[in-house]
């Protein structure tokens, strides 16, 4: 079995004994060096050509973000698994757009970190149960909001449209050749489906979700 090359990536130098301290006890793992910074980290992976990285998130200078999306990109053979105390649906996000292929807190029992360093060589993705949590509250949010435009008539998503525009209702009632009424009819509806409280709320809503390009 190849030994996997480990470099260990984190501003906290407990963190750091402790995860060397248990890694060194696993034969099919060689920990090559270490680094408290993403600068430091691309030195060390230029420097070292480590299998697996096991990236913190939040250190100074460049973040395991940034030092992420570029290792990813220049390395390509090199897989990063984020080790953070973070699990906000935004730096779950991040670090996969950044091309993470791993995401784990700090607090994961250690067979699990072995299975996730394992499965990473394999090309697989590991996620903590918590970003998986979010990835998928994420998910759930965007289909709830994609759908949300469905529930207007046709008319009605260019009348909002119209709204985003910054179009008073006369204006509206202009453009669409029909009455002030009648646009103040779709607005009412419009609003109601939407669950918003005014026009201005729903053309930041839309223009948010990006609805009309």
């Amino acid at each position: 079995m190849k030994t996997i090359k480990v470099l260990i990536v984190d501003d906290h130098l407990v963190v750091l004994r402790g995860l060397r301290f248990f890694l060194q006890t696993q034969s099919a793992i060689e920990i090559v060096g270490q680094a408290q910074n993403g600068e430091e980290a691309l030195q060390q992976v230029q420097a070292l050509d480590p299998d697996i990285v096991l990236m913190d998130l939040m250190m100074p200078g460049m973040s395991g973000i940034e030092a992420t999306g570029i290792i990813t990109e220049q390395y390509p053979k090199v897989k990063v698994i984020i080790l953070s105390s973070y699990s906000d649906r935004e730096s779950v996000l991040q670090a996969i757009k950044a091309g993470a292929i791993g995401y784990q807190l700090k607090d994961v029992r250690p067979e699990v970190l072995i299975e996730s360093i394992q499965a990473a060589m394999d090309g697989r993705k590991t996620l903590h149960p918590e970003a998986t949590h979010q990835l998928m509250s994420h998910v759930v949010k965007e289909n709830e909001e994609e759908k949300q435009i469905d529930v207007l008539t046709p008319k009605e998503r260019v009348v909002l449209q119209h709204i985003t525009l910054g179009q008073s209702n006369k204006e509206i009632a202009a453009d669409l050749h029909i009455s002030e009424k009648t646009v103040k009819t779709h607005i009412t509806h419009i609003l109601a489906k939407l669950e918003m409280q005014d026009r201005t709320q729903a053309a930041l809503f839309a223009t948010k979700n990006k609805w009309f390009g």
